[in-house]
């Protein structure tokens, strides 16, 4: 069972979510420690998107576009954050009418009886550890979500676009499918087929690096592009940001254990681990291709690894995560660049080829390393019978996510439109979209 799922509210939104296993027997009390390190999870993980994703694709971009990917990160973490008070924790985690091993709709979605937080005191408790700072470590996984999708349409959406799509895109792709792999017992994807997802490999980054293809195949590639070199304006950003990153997924992968604990100790473990060997990975593998080692190379592979060891950090083992962590850096390569090239869509900062891919490859390789017979720590005894849970989740979410992103965009193309015109691509989205520049010459 998922970490998440497993750490479903006892107290505060009365009625909304069943007791956690270990807590049915007795009431749930304060742990300090346990509260300590979920605030500070959540404090990390919410870097990763200010500053972290901001610095890592504003220091992708040309000049001319740094300020409109940071003012896109910035207004999608404001934006998600009010939608996750009002409706999103509702309808990602309330299961009023869901039933244990029967699908119906609330297996699907929640439900609102908890919209606008309804009911939640300053003494709810989610196991251990108060219910409010739940809902804050779960909303900081909902800013981030979209705030990677950015990356693919970078430098051609209308920042009026960028704000329907992410309010729309997170109600209709990132609240159901969060609710089906995490909501507990009755969930679609998770209790239901048993789809191991620790952290997010289906809800996160699948879901993005899928919603990132589709928006860049549908707005269509940037003037220039593939012609027209196109080189990161500032590397030591996109650096710093890929470092802040690393640090926050502890918050993110470690932080999912719900408490200060032994899985949140090997989660950190195994994330680490799994992040050196992709970075490890992409780096020999550019390195035999083109003679040179780049820093860009050897920080996309280390996203690569946190992102393929997302779904697997609660099962993996130490071995389990090299060996993991290397295949998703040496697959995100080739996705990254030759699959890229091969069919031609102009995926700006390689939202898919490193969060659409590693995520598929981490949660396939899930079904593998949690395998105690592998050094895993899951419940896994047929490791086959696993592997074909995984391919159902991920193709589930494939196949979802692909649909509701094109709906989407195609609605917000036919009514507001979803790119800024040719004049203003030249000028730049700094100028033509926010009246500013990222550097005075």
């Amino acid at each position: 069972m998922s970490a998440k799922r497993a750490l479903i509210p006892a107290f505060g939104l009365l009625g909304a979510l069943p007791l956690p296993a270990l807590a049915q027997s007795a009431t749930p009390q304060l742990n300090s420690g346990d509260t300590a390190w979920m605030l500070v999870s959540t404090v990390l993980v919410l870097m990763m998107t200010i500053p972290g994703v901001a610095l890592y694709y504003g220091g992708l971009a040309r000049s001319k576009n740094i300020l409109s990917v940071l003012m896109q990160t910035f207004a999608i973490t404001c934006l998600v954050s009010i939608i996750w008070v009002i409706y999103g924790y509702s309808l990602a985690f309330n299961t009023d009418g869901m039933q244990a091993g029967v699908t119906n709709f609330h297996s699907f979605i929640g439900g609102l009886g908890n919209a606008f937080l309804a009911g939640l005191g300053i003494n709810s408790l989610n196991a251990t550890f108060p219910l409010s700072v739940w809902i804050c470590f779960q909303m900081t996984f909902a800013i981030i979500t979209p705030a990677l999708i950015v990356g693919a349409f970078a430098e051609r959406m209308k920042f009026s676009a960028m704000l329907w799509f992410t309010g729309l895109w997170v109600t209709f792709a990132y609240f159901p499918i969060a609710h089906m792999v995490w909501s507990g017992d009755g969930s679609f994807i998770g209790s239901d087929w048993g789809v191991l997802d620790f952290a997010g490999g289906t809800v996160v980054h699948i879901n993005s690096g899928i919603a990132g293809l589709v928006a860049c195949i549908v707005i269509g590639k940037r003037k220039g592009y593939p012609t027209q070199h196109m080189p990161p304006h500032n590397l030591s950003f996109t650096m710093i940001g890929a470092a802040m990153l690393w640090l926050g997924w502890f918050g993110f992968n470690a932080g999912s254990a719900g408490a200060a604990n032994g899985t949140a100790g090997m989660a950190m473990l195994v994330t680490q681990i799994a992040t050196a060997a992709a970075a490890l990975g992409w780096m020999f593998i550019e390195w035999a291709k083109t003679g040179k080692a780049s820093l860009l190379g050897i920080v996309t592979g280390a996203v690569a690894g946190l992102v393929a060891v997302t779904p697997a950090a609660g099962t993996c083992g130490p071995m389990g995560a090299i060996i993991l962590g290397a295949v998703a850096g040496i697959i995100s390569f080739y996705a990254s660049t030759s699959l890229k090239r091969a069919l031609g869509y102009d995926d700006s900062f390689d939202v898919f080829g490193v969060h659409g891919v590693a995520g598929i490859v981490g949660s396939l390789l899930t079904g593998i390393f949690a395998a105690p017979a592998l050094g895993g720590f899951g419940d896994v005894t047929h490791i086959g019978v696993q592997l074909w849970i995984q391919f159902k989740g991920v193709l589930f979410t494939v196949v979802y996510t692909a649909i509701v992103s094109f709906i989407i965009l195609k609605v917000i193309d036919k009514t507001l439109g979803l790119r800024v015109t040719e004049e203003e691509e030249n000028i730049g989205l700094d100028l033509s979209q926010h009246n500013e520049r990222g550097y005075n010459l």
